[in-house]
């Protein structure tokens, strides 16, 4: 194992921690890593540093903060292999879904790169009223410095959502990064210093919630916290937060539904359910872990579905034709076969899967996992369970499908298959989510918005809302 990782990062220089944490391969359980991590006091620093830097960094013009994070953008791009391998030891993840997560940060990084140059021609625009006695101008200045917390299951990727935006902008940053997964995070801190940015604008702390994450949402210096993780950890984010009155945008769970419509291609409702519930080992807040399927259709799509699941080859993510990896940590694998068991007691039929592959006596792994017959109170079906676990329901009616679909605390995304058009936009549109795919997969643009209804979020991420997150609006207006 190599030298203790220096986990802290502030104004531009990188600082020793209060302590060591070790970093797992999930896949092996073997320490993959140390890194020294901070604490409060270096939280205090970090945002000591960051709000010395607003002052130049807020009055930067958009076409500098582009070419900034262009270089970020282009930096991503020359270290993707090095990044992958990071992304897959680090996380479990197989290669090829670490290709994808780090094609997604060099593409946000590039698109905010396009948004902060826009922002010079667009500022100071006129704003018509209704009196011609006076006139006005609109401004979007940044909103001061904001504290970034980011979870496990996607490294970099919901960093780059957050981070991208926000120097778009002109704030200056203090991110978290889970001290379970730090080690792309950690690469991606080395490219920004690399790039060029000014010190103080961008800090990194890497540390546990209680000792780096509390003290970040509380500190009154902190404009604005953007954090992505669980419903309990977002209440406690909240309640910090409302200390000072801060900004706050939320970005929690999920528990999304497919709908499979009578008219549906079968092959292709059967590879978008494997996809929207194993991507990841099903650790996504995005999971379309509940589907369900027209009254016609359903046998055989359970008949296709177990078959699928059964064949998919759970791995090592550097094995050759691996489908599926490990899940992220010992705690979050007893987690979800505690779910699994619990399922089983309540009533729920285990179609399949359920437990450790045969073969892999060693890693955190959990076979595709496929329920029918969940009742509708069981946990399995209401709570997001963040492992490879779909729950499949039949429904007899266009109505009762999405009656069921919306029967749930969260409304994130959910995906819709259907031969025909008119049924599909319609079905689409009575959906409370806010993301909804047409036969397609969990594909995600940086030009669309990200967040959903109901307990899923606070606040969008992505797209122009996104940048808009980290902007207060001032309006200036004169007499004439």
């Amino acid at each position: 194992m190599s030298a203790v990782l220096n986990g802290v990062y502030i104004n531009a220089n990188w600082c020793e921690g209060h302590a060591v944490l070790d970093v797992i391969n999930p896949a092996t359980e073997a320490v993959l890593a140390q890194v020294s991590v901070g604490d409060e006091q270096a939280v205090q620093r970090a945002v000591d540093a960051a709000s010395a830097a607003f002052a130049d960094w807020s009055k930067s013009t958009g076409g500098d903060r582009g070419a900034l994070l262009r270089k970020v953008a282009q930096g991503v791009s020359e270290q993707r292999e090095q990044l992958m391998h990071l992304q897959s030891s680090n996380n479990g993840k197989p290669l090829f879904e670490a290709g994808i997560d780090v094609d997604d940060v060099i593409a946000t990084f590039e698109y905010y790169a396009e948004a902060a140059e826009a922002m010079d021609a667009a500022q100071d625009g006129s704003v018509t009223l209704p009196s011609a006695d006076f006139s006005a101008r609109l401004r979007r200045e940044p909103c001061g410095v904001v504290g970034l917390i980011v979870p496990w299951n996607f490294p970099m990727v919901t960093t780059a959502w957050k981070l991208a935006p926000a120097l778009a902008a002109g704030c200056c940053v203090v991110l978290k990064p889970s001290e379970v997964t730090p080690l792309a995070e950690l690469q991606l801190a080395r490219i920004i210093a690399q790039a060029g940015f000014p010190a103080g604008v961008f800090n990194l702390v890497c540390g546990t919630g209680l000792a780096v994450g509390a003290p970040l949402a509380a500190d009154r210096r902190v404009a604005k916290i953007s954090f992505t993780g669980s419903n309990a950890v977002g209440v406690q984010v909240m309640q910090r937060a409302a200390e000072t009155i801060k900004g706050v945008s939320l970005e929690l769970g999920g528990k999304s539904s497919l709908l499979v419509m009578a008219d549906a291609d079968l092959d292709l409702a059967v590879e978008l359910a494997c996809g929207g519930g194993f991507f990841n080992a099903g650790q996504m807040c995005s999971a379309t872990s509940r589907v369900l399927v027209a009254d016609r259709l359903a046998d055989e799509f359970l008949q296709r579905l177990q078959a699928r699941a059964d064949a998919i080859r759970v791995a090592d993510p550097f094995a050759d034709g691996v489908e599926m990896g490990a899940l992220i940590n010992r705690a979050q694998y007893h987690k979800v076969l505690g779910h699994i068991q619990r399922g089983i007691e309540e009533g729920a039929r285990l179609l399949c899967g359920g437990a450790r592959p045969a073969g892999l006596p060693n890693g955190f792994f959990i076979r595709p996992t496929v329920f029918t017959d969940v009742p509708l109170d069981s946990a399995l079906w209401n709570q997001e369970i963040f492992g490879p676990v779909l729950c499949v329901r039949r429904f007899a009616t266009e109505e009762e499908a999405v009656a069921l679909a919306n029967a749930s605390d969260f409304g994130l995304v959910a995906s819709v298959v259907s031969g025909s058009a008119d049924t599909a936009e319609r079905v689409a549109n009575a959906l409370q989510a806010g993301m909804v795919w047409i036969n397609a997969p969990q594909v995600i643009f940086p030009q669309t918005a990200w967040g959903g209804y109901k307990q899923s979020s606070i606040g969008r991420e992505l797209g122009p809302w996104g940048l808009a997150a980290f902007q207060e609006i001032k309006h200036v207006i004169r007499a004439n």
